[in-house]
């Protein structure tokens, strides 16, 4: 073997070894970039890792750090004259020289998932495909002006991110689209589920035992058609959702999440041996496309957006006619009971400030049951919770509890929300709950719920969208 070749055999047993992130060096741009330039590399050997390559703009400010902190421990900056400096990342991130042009770094899913096990955070491991939140592997600047213009390329996969791309595979993005980056689904299969109002852009990340890529697609988009039980039109045109089979479940619902991203993505996790009967029976799916629903909550309120979902899950599978409106009511008074018992007798305040999960849930569906019903008998069954849904709409992606009072207050055409509340607030939580089942003809009996004819029947009728099969 010659000298020149056993050196270059050396060299790349060195690079192979290395944990520095092997992307290669971008040229010194001609013209300042209109842009920050994120070049992202997905990496399957030795093991599964992405490669990132930020090429700064002019005048970007130097402090970055990652949103979910942790993945990362050193970055490498370069100067356009080559000048490298190797820093650690700690909790508050990293500041960078002031003559950096380029920025690189290596997040280490698969080691991570080994070390941590598989999370949203860390990653989510199934054949060659990976389910991530973009917060924990994507770096940003700490603070960035509204106009930052950020362009984002991924090569080595099919990646599903929330945005979509443009010419050339560019994603175009703003800075505060680095804020908020939602799930990122990098290899799997796609499909595309249409409705008349929108799209849905799925990636399954791996293969189900029982079911095919179709029937994903059709039960995606059946749920989607269900959401608009509850808003006149789905609420954004176009999302992303990820589809992960968890190994050895059957079951459906085994967890999701939706990240506020611009559009949202929801990540769905579904049993990897579920089967088509499993399906009709997911809650998971419609619950979380029901966030997309209400604007986020700031600062969080989980009482009133997971309220608000909880309670609409089993209204609109009544309102589509996927369940009777007796197993729509059975599933929410068997909730109510279960937040009951985790309540204990004390307050709805002091439910709403130990917010803890699933009593915090159904508090909220609850309340938010109540304002319903409230709402149609002070407006003769002409205006209803949906409507207030309809109302935030218009008023932007965000929200307050205040707001979302004043939505309440405006839709009903007198003050309600507060008066509700503080009413609510200092008794013990479900007070109230066999009285208004009562008046609404909801009837608990040994063989199940029963719906017969009461005071506000009507009110039920409609809010359900049903006509209960007992009583007919």
């Amino acid at each position: 073997m010659s000298g020149v070749l056993r050196l270059c055999l050396v060299a790349l047993a060195v690079g192979m070894c290395s944990c520095r992130p092997e992307v290669l060096r971008a040229p010194r741009p001609s013209v300042d970039p209109a842009a920050l330039r994120y070049n992202v590399t997905y990496v399957r050997e030795p093991e599964h890792a992405l490669d990132v390559e930020v090429v700064l703009v002019r005048g970007t400010p130097r402090d970055f750090f990652f949103t979910r902190s942790g993945g990362v421990e050193t970055v490498w900056a370069y100067s356009e004259t080559g000048e490298e400096h190797e820093l650690t990342v700690d909790r508050d991130g990293v500041r960078l020289p002031k003559d950096t042009r380029f920025l690189r770094y290596r997040f280490p899913m698969d080691a991570l998932i080994r070390r941590r096990g598989p999370d949203f955070f860390a990653g989510m491991p199934q054949e060659d495909a990976r389910l991530i939140a973009g917060r924990s592997w994507l770096i940003r600047p700490r603070v960035a002006p509204p106009d930052l213009l950020v362009e984002l390329t991924v090569t080595g996969v099919n990646a599903l991110l929330p945005w979509q791309r443009g010419p050339g595979g560019v994603y175009r993005l703003s800075a505060e689209d680095l804020v908020d980056s939602g799930f990122h689904g990098f290899g799997g299969r796609r499909c595309e589920v249409r409705l008349r109002d929108a799209v849905l852009q799925v990636a399954i990340l791996g293969h189900m035992t029982h079911l095919k890529d179709k029937e994903l697609c059709e039960w995606l988009r059946r749920t989607a058609e269900e959401v608009r039980t509850v808003r006149r039109a789905f609420p954004h045109p176009r999302i992303t959702v990820l589809v992960y089979p968890v190994p050895n479940r059957k079951t459906a619902d085994v967890f999701g999440m939706v990240m506020w991203s611009s559009p949202p993505s929801i990540a769905l996790l579904v049993g990897q041996d579920a089967e088509p009967s499993d399906l009709v029976q997911d809650w998971v799916a419609l619950h979380e496309m029901l966030h997309l629903t209400h604007p986020a909550i700031l600062p969080r309120a989980p009482w009133i957006s997971e309220g608000l979902a909880t309670y609409f899950t089993e209204v609109a599978k009544s309102r589509s006619g996927r369940q009777s409106p007796e197993q729509s009511w059975q599933e929410l008074i068997t909730g109510f009971e279960r937040g009951r018992r985790q309540a204990g007798g004390r307050t709805m305040e002091e439910m709403l400030e130990e917010n803890a999960p699933p009593g915090i849930y159904w508090v909220g569906a609850y309340f938010a049951l109540l304002l319903d019903v409230e709402l149609r008998r002070h407006t003769g069954n002409q205006r209803q919770l949906d409507d207030v849904l309809e109302l935030l709409a218009t008023q932007g992606p965000t929200s307050t509890v205040s707001a979302y009072g004043a939505a309440v207050d405006a839709v009903a055409g007198r003050p309600l929300f507060n008066s509700l509340l503080s009413e609510k607030l200092r008794l013990p939580a479900f007070s109230g709950l066999e009285r208004l089942l009562e008046e609404l003809g909801v009837t608990t009996t040994p063989g199940g719920v029963k719906l017969q004819l009461a005071r506000d029947s009507l009110l039920r009728e409609a809010l359900d969208g049903q006509r209960a099969s007992s009583a007919q």
